[in-house]
């Protein structure tokens, strides 16, 4: 592993892997000596970045779950061998689409984006308290992805928008207290990253990036041992100047934008 930009960490387990961000960071993450845990919903997709990661010579260990299955997720996380590195990545996205947002979407978007993170960070969490001291002097590292948009209540994508505050919050919060186990948690905070999840967005994303570059400054924040990782830098800085308006101004201000779809 000599060669490769981001050891020591060679237990990786990352969830949401068959495609977008989870894919690309599946693929920065393979190198020879890495064992990859990696998870999906869609069978094909999945087998396509398991064949990806096995190529660049990591031994591929892939599994087809959904996150929202409590018990499936332990089990799993439980099973794998020592994990230096778990990326919560799994999530979905969708808006109000103008007319509100529907009551199911609100409860799937909870589910997945808050639910499964929880599904994803604990039992890995409890597994890493009993790990030795890796080469970087930790237990593991646990990465949940959130967004730019956990820093704006967004009237366009409000259960988006809160699911993804409530795990930025709450990676943040807890790696004071984690550290003490030699562990380290990381709030993921990228913008808008070209995948199918934005593919359906009709309105501008401004600085858009290739799921390979956001991988590339995930693994960096991760290396260097930042516990918000959030970019690109203007778009947060945006991000947080609109965020930090009177909540009836920004409410007034965004919805003169596209309102983003809702999730079929």
């Amino acid at each position: 592993m000599q060669d490769h930009p981001w050891h020591p960490w060679q237990g990786v387990l990352i969830t949401g892997a068959s495609s977008g961000l989870g894919r690309a960071l599946a693929e920065a993450c393979a190198a020879p000596g890495v064992t990859l845990h990696l998870s999906g919903r869609d069978p094909a997709r999945l087998a396509a970045t398991e064949a990806a990661c096995a190529a660049r010579g990591a031994t591929v260990q892939a599994k087809v779950l959904d996150v929202t299955d409590a018990t499936a997720m332990a089990d799993w996380v439980a099973a794998a061998g020592r994990l230096d590195l778990v990326i919560a990545n799994a999530g979905i996205s969708g808006g109000t689409g103008g007319d509100g947002e529907p009551a199911a979407q609100v409860s799937r978007i909870f589910a997945t984006n808050l639910g499964g993170v929880l599904n994803t960070a604990l039992p890995a969490l409890e597994k890493m308290a009993g790990q030795a001291l890796g080469a970087d002097g930790l237990r593991g590292r646990v990465a949940v992805v959130a967004s730019l948009a956990a820093f704006v209540a967004a009237p366009n994508a409000p259960a988006y928008c809160a699911s993804k505050a409530a795990v930025q919050r709450w990676a943040e919060a807890l790696d004071a207290t984690e550290r003490r186990r030699g562990i380290r948690l990381h709030a993921i905070c990228p913008g808008y990253v070209r995948t199918p999840m934005t593919a359906v967005n009709t309105f501008p994303m401004p600085l858009l990036m290739t799921p390979e570059q956001a991988a590339a400054r995930t693994l960096k924040g991760l290396a260097t041992g930042h516990l918000r990782i959030a970019f690109p830098l203007r778009l947060y800085a945006m991000s947080r100047l609109v965020g930090a308006l009177p909540p009836g101004l920004r409410n007034r201000l965004m919805t003169l934008f596209p309102a983003k779809p809702q999730s079929v």
